[in-house]
């Protein structure tokens, strides 16, 4: 069962244009019903998601470095009571490098968190005007060098493929990054998702996106400068010296059982989907109703688990392992995948083969979205 634990604090100082995340804006935050709703929520899950104890827990949002430390050792000390955590457990908690929360680093690792994700999202200054961030780029270095005294782990996030954005100027950059001395890089090209501010912006000519091939030339370089850095992609945006990489993320990717409580959050558990009310006040009443957030469990069938398996595992580099997939999910391997496009795109170079086991290539990693919609046999992508 649930060996992964997601938190989710929906809370931002301001909302950013690129972002599509469930995130908002508040005056106030009433800190003591968030710490009683969290709770209820997290006993809720417990009395579902038991087994095995808890590997790794992840505070995302929103920014959960604006949480008060006490709120997180509440919540941290209710989870090992009730779920256990394995031994070397990974508690990851994301932030923001403004000062404030900076200063909050030493008491966040006190409260348990040994690692933190900060998103620094660019070294530039008129870059992060642009992604409408509130910390310059000197105040994102001076929380990164906080981090790194405060916890044992840290990795941090930019953006690329900006507009206009030159192949010299990203490589400057990346390689400033690299040099930074954190064992993992998370490296994500700029999209315009729907319903942000960035795609308004966009409809209204107010800037034009990178093309598709000078960001694909921006991932090449991305993918040849980390792997000679030392921390080579090991997912398609994510890059780590070994040993390094997220074990957290790693449990979605790999489509083990995860539990997720807070406003919006989602969770993968005994084959079922479950998701919780997004809107903050809606959660709240959830919670108060029927002691948890829950807005809807649903039972997978066998060919929605294995599409979303194999959607999944493929951003990986180590890809995916037909055979256990097939005797997990009672499939054969020829109703998982289309053999002959998987024979087709192999003699592409775009797909490669070892022994059960499915890989997308060097190649074929800029074009993952066409390659999934080509490899995953037809019914599970109907699925």
């Amino acid at each position: 069962m649930a060996r992964a634990l997601y938190i989710h604090w929906p809370f931002c100082l301001a909302k950013c244009p690129y972002c599509d995340f469930n995130s908002h804006v508040r005056d106030s935050v009433d800190a003591a019903l968030w710490k009683e709703s969290l709770l209820a929520d997290l006993r809720h899950e417990a009395t579902l998601a038991g087994g095995e104890p808890l590997e790794s827990i992840f505070f995302g949002g929103g920014t959960p470095s604006l949480m008060p430390p006490a709120l997180v050792a509440a919540l941290l000390a209710e989870a090992e009571k009730l779920l256990g955590f394995a031994p070397g457990i990974e508690i990851t908690l994301e932030a923001n490098p403004s000062s404030v929360e900076a200063s909050k680093f030493a008491d966040l690792a006190a409260a348990g968190v040994n690692r933190v994700s900060l998103g620094l999202q660019s070294l530039d200054d008129a870059a992060l005007r642009f992604l409408g961030r509130l910390h310059s780029a000197r105040e994102g270095l001076q929380a990164l060098d906080t981090a790194q005294k405060a916890f044992a782990r840290v990795s941090f996030d930019l953006i690329y493929a900006l507009p206009s954005q030159s192949p010299e100027a990203w490589r400057a950059q990346l390689g400033r990054a690299l040099g930074l001395g954190t064992g993992h890089l998370s490296l994500y090209q700029l999209t315009i998702e729907p319903g942000t501010r960035f795609e308004t912006m966009v409809r209204r000519e107010d800037f034009v996106p990178l093309d598709d091939d000078a960001a694909a030339d921006l991932f090449t370089l991305t993918r040849d400068m980390t792997a000679a850095g030392g921390l080579p992609a090991y997912e398609i945006s994510n890059h780590a010296r070994p040993g390094e990489e997220s074990r957290h993320n790693l449990a979605y990717w790999r489509y083990q059982d995860y539990a997720g409580i807070g406003p919006g959050a989602h969770g993968r558990r005994g084959g079922f989907a479950t998701t919780r009310h997004k809107k903050p006040e809606n959660w709240l009443a959830a919670v108060e109703r029927n002691g948890s957030g829950l807005q809807e469990e649903r039972q997978l069938g066998k060919a929605e688990q294995a599409s979303e398996a194999l959607l999944m595992g493929l951003r990986l580099a180590e890809g995916v392992d037909l055979a256990l997939l097939s005797a997990r999910f009672g499939m054969a391997e020829t109703a998982l995948v289309d053999l002959r496009e998987v024979e087709r795109h192999a003699e592409l170079g775009f797909v490669r083969q070892e022994g059960t086991r499915l890989i997308i290539t060097e190649k074929g990693m800029p074009l993952l979205d066409a390659l999934l919609a080509k490899l995953v046999a037809d019914e599970l992508v109907q699925a």
